[in-house]
């Protein structure tokens, strides 16, 4: 099973890192409002950076790497691979709300934050 590690921005470019093993559904709830207070509070729903990995511990670890570096550094990291800051996840939902409620029904993530 993979698990990814995303860092979601709002309009402003604030930041939010996370990790899931449902990437689509994660975004999903993001969108919703029902991701995190911290990203319902500063409507951050734009997925602008991802990385999979194959190990649960492998992702956590870069989690937390991602999290303890400065805010220039995680703007560096998303510049080198979206430059343009666009919502790679834009056209995932384009379906509507009956392919959105299959990505909700999915397995729960591991956690966030």
């Amino acid at each position: 099973m993979p698990y990814y590690v995303y860092v979601l921005s709002s309009r402003s470019r604030n930041l939010y890192t996370g990790v899931t093993n449902n990437i689509h559904r994660r975004v999903w709830q993001h969108r919703q409002g029902r991701g995190s207070e911290f990203t319902s509070r500063y409507r951050i729903q734009r997925l602008v950076y991802s990385e999979c990995f194959e190990s649960v511990r492998s992702a956590i670890a870069r989690e937390k790497q991602i999290k303890a570096w400065t805010r220039a550094k995680r703007v560096a990291l998303i510049q080198s691979m979206n430059p343009a800051w666009d919502d790679l996840a834009a056209r995932w939902y384009e379906a509507g709300p009956n392919q959105s409620a299959t990505q909700e029904r999915a397995d729960p993530s591991l956690r966030s934050g």
